[in-house]
């Protein structure tokens, strides 16, 4: 097995580590836990949205695929919106607890550019192989993280499924509770 399909098929478990460190190292303030907050909602938001276009296939662990080129929705504005969501959450979860800063921000930075680096490699050959010049067009026209402006004008147009996305990331709503429920455990309690 390469690794981007190591780093893909244990996405979802990546940030533990760093997030234990950062509960039992926090040093919460009403502040800071509420502004990690408001990141995390931003990048659950985010995640949510793109989930609601690209379907269920984003919850994928045993390998890279697709049936179909999502290019509208969040997807038009920036290639990788889940990881930006997944990014977002990471990081604010770091700032409500604020342990090791600034530190603990450049080792997310790090560790997240090395794992996602070769997970968008993966996942861009698999998509340039199976789409072909439509992939390419919209890789061209579209950034990999920063979103642009204004959305891509997509040939295709995909139907949000809203509904089918709540259900789809329950596990993540579940996770962002955990996380807030044991930082403010850890910093009433311990």
């Amino acid at each position: 097995m390469r690794v981007g399909e190591v780093f893909f098929k244990y996405r979802s478990y990546s940030p533990i580590p760093l997030i234990v460190a950062a509960l039992i190292l926090a040093r919460p303030t009403w502040f800071r836990f509420g502004a990690g907050f408001l990141l995390m909602l931003l990048g659950e938001t985010i995640r949510f949205w793109g989930v609601a276009y690209a379907g269920s296939a984003t919850r994928t662990t045993g390998g890279v695929g697709g049936k179909r080129l999502v290019t509208d929705g969040p997807f038009g504005y920036v290639r990788n919106p889940l990881y930006v969501g997944n990014f977002f959450l990471s990081f604010g979860a770091l700032i409500m607890s604020w342990a090791w800063m600034p530190w603990m921000v450049l080792v997310l930075i790090f560790l997240f550019g090395i794992q996602y680096s070769f997970i968008v490699h993966l996942e861009e050959g698999y998509l340039s192989r199976q789409f072909g010049k439509s992939y390419r067009d919209y890789q061209t026209n579209v950034p990999r993280w920063i979103p642009r402006m204004r959305a891509y004008s997509s040939p295709e147009k995909s139907v949000p499924n809203y509904p089918k996305a709540l259900r789809s990331e329950r596990n993540t709503f579940q996770a962002i509770l955990t996380v807030c429920g044991l930082l403010l455990i850890r910093w009433h309690l311990l």
